[in-house]
């Protein structure tokens, strides 16, 4: 199994979706959001990020669209739950510095735990967030994780066209290329 999973990166992207961690199976193949029960490609897409549904090995491509992946902790687990507290805060200054050479105008944390542990605080809200993180804007958009079962895909693609609006709103140049 790969160790780590590689970030999707590039200089001034639109937006940086960022996961809490990659899992096993992820991991294992190389590919974010490789595990079919997961919404992310048909969300981004449903949503208006890209001109059409990518794949897991197309990830690398998502730069093209103004977008990058990465993760807050490294390590990949099964299940995010298996993560300790000290990873986050352990990985904190690094993901900071990361997004202070990348300068992207949107950071987009995948549900609420990894912004919580970076940023010290316990309540954590939908949408934009008041403090910036390394020079960028921060949102905090629902996990598309298959087990979060609080949001349904359409819910996910509403708030997540809500960002994409927010962007080309910040952003004069156009997300899809």
């Amino acid at each position: 199994m790969n160790d780590r999973l590689e970030d999707i990166l590039a200089d001034r992207l639109s937006v940086v979706f960022c996961g809490i961690n990659p899992g096993k199976g992820s991991a294992a193949l190389g590919l974010h959001f490789a595990n079919r029960s997961n919404r992310f490609w048909r969300t981004l897409h449903l949503a208006g990020f890209t001109p059409h549904e990518l794949r897991p090995e197309d990830g690398p491509t998502l730069a093209n669209y103004g977008c990058g992946l990465t993760t807050v902790v490294e390590r990949p687990t099964a299940s995010a739950g298996e993560l300790a507290r000290h990873e986050f805060t352990d990985a904190a200054a690094a993901f900071e510095q990361k997004i202070r050479r990348y300068q992207p105008r949107f950071v987009a944390f995948l549900g609420k735990a990894g912004y919580s542990a970076l940023s010290g605080q316990r309540e954590i809200g939908w949408g934009l967030q008041p403090q910036r993180l390394g020079g960028a804007s921060v949102w905090v958009l629902p996990n598309p994780s298959g087990r979060n079962l609080a949001f349904n895909l359409e819910q996910l693609v509403a708030t997540y066209q809500q960002l994409r609006r927010a962007i080309a709103h910040a952003d004069p140049e156009p997300l899809l290329s």
